[in-house]
């Protein structure tokens, strides 16, 4: 871990809030579970580090060292390239204008895969790959749930694509990701996702390899199917970004416990409206992102679950409100609400944690692993993300 501490912000006590904690120990304790599936499953990891944006996190994804990453921006590219990791999927939609801070990364020596689902960018790929005279691998994005962009795998146009990519020597393969499967309720939904997932991009690659043109890199993965595929023949490599932290999300699904978040916000109440049963906090929409993702699953946490500051969760308190800089606390199934005077420090479980992660500079760092806090949780550590968000 880096960056010292100031020393009057040594606990959780310290600094002012609103702020991201992360639990490293939970967070070692996620990485570690995904890369034994994937060890399991015989497939590399490229694991999405839009979710964290620290190349603290990112060091603990590969053993204190550089390796393989997804990006979902450039800056986020530039970064990481930073840092040495030189072999980096943007796996974001290609266009045009954005080609020269590619080339740029490929002449420092970094290899940088683009992502592209039409002809026109096929055209534009391999023109500048072309002009520039360097390597431009290509990956074309295939639709295997109708959720957001790409071509279906038995799509007329895929091979001609493919072949405007080969002719310059950029094809490199496929890649798609099963968005539908944030919304499986049950682990066999989840399972299936990951097969039809598996599926699309698998016969993709084959109709391309039967039409003579070479895949080399079969791309799969989210969040939800990397941890549900039990089965991944024909795939190279699996994606996958918010099992670093997870987050309520992700637990509503039943991908994970409640116990498996290693992200929060701290945040500190400032009053209280008892005629509407509500206490107020510091932290609004601005340190926890406007993202409702539960509110769609059976049980809504509304903008997030609340635990004191050691980490224990205040049963049936939920933030439920929020606007820029306040937060609204309420108890819900008839509940109670807990004393909790004017200064008291709590902690709030996100809903996403990419967004929550977002309105943060960085992460203030505890360890998770040292047992039952009987004092405030030392910060260990600040890891700053990267430009980008």
């Amino acid at each position: 871990m880096s960056s010292a501490v100031s020393p009057t912000a040594r606990t959780l006590a310290g600094p002012d809030t609103p702020f991201a904690v992360v639990d490293v120990h939970r967070t070692r304790r996620n990485i570690a579970r995904l890369r034994a599936r994937a060890d399991r499953l015989g497939v590399a990891l490229r694991p999405h580090v839009k979710t964290a944006k620290s190349l603290d996190a990112a060091a603990l994804l590969h053993d204190g060292g550089p390796g393989p990453v997804t990006v979902s921006t450039l800056a986020e590219a530039e970064a990481f390239a930073g840092a040495g990791h030189h072999d980096i999927t943007y796996a974001v939609g290609i266009e045009p204008h954005k080609l020269p801070r590619v080339i740029a990364l490929v002449r420092r020596g970094v290899t940088v895969r683009v992502l592209l689902d039409s002809t026109e960018q096929a055209v534009f790929v391999a023109a500048a790959a072309r002009d520039a005279r360097v390597a431009l691998p290509a990956l074309i994005e295939i639709d295997c749930d109708g959720h957001r962009g790409g071509l279906r795998s038995d799509a007329p146009g895929l091979p001609g694509i493919a072949r405007v990519l080969h002719d310059a020597g950029c094809l490199d393969g496929v890649l798609t990701h099963a968005g539908e499967s944030y919304f499986c309720r049950t682990a066999e939904e989840r399972r299936a996702a990951a097969r039809n997932e598996r599926d699309a991009a698998v016969a993709a690659a084959e109709r391309l390899r039967a039409a003579g043109l070479p895949v080399t890199t079969v791309s799969v993965g989210s969040t939800p199917t990397a941890h549900a595929a039990d089965d991944l023949t024909g795939v190279t490599e699996l994606r996958a970004g918010n099992h670093v932290f997870f987050d309520l999300v992700m637990a509503g699904l039943g991908v994970c416990g409640l116990d498996d978040l290693a992200l929060s916000v701290v945040v500190t109440v400032i009053g209280h409206r008892p005629e509407y049963g509500w206490i107020l906090t510091d932290g609004g929409w601005m340190a926890m992102s406007r993202d409702r993702g539960t509110a769609a699953q059976p049980q809504d946490q509304g903008y997030g679950l609340v635990t004191d500051l050691n980490g224990t969760l205040i049963p049936d308190l939920v933030m439920t409100a929020a606007s820029q800089e306040h937060g609204t606390l309420t108890a819900r199934n008839g509940a109670g609400l807990p004393e909790l005077p004017i200064g008291t420090r709590l902690r709030v479980l996100p809903n996403h944690a990419c967004a929550t992660a977002a309105q943060h500079h960085g992460y203030h760092v505890v360890d998770g692993a040292l047992g039952p806090a009987t004092t405030v949780p030392v910060i260990e550590a600040y890891w700053p993300r990267v430009t980008g968000w």
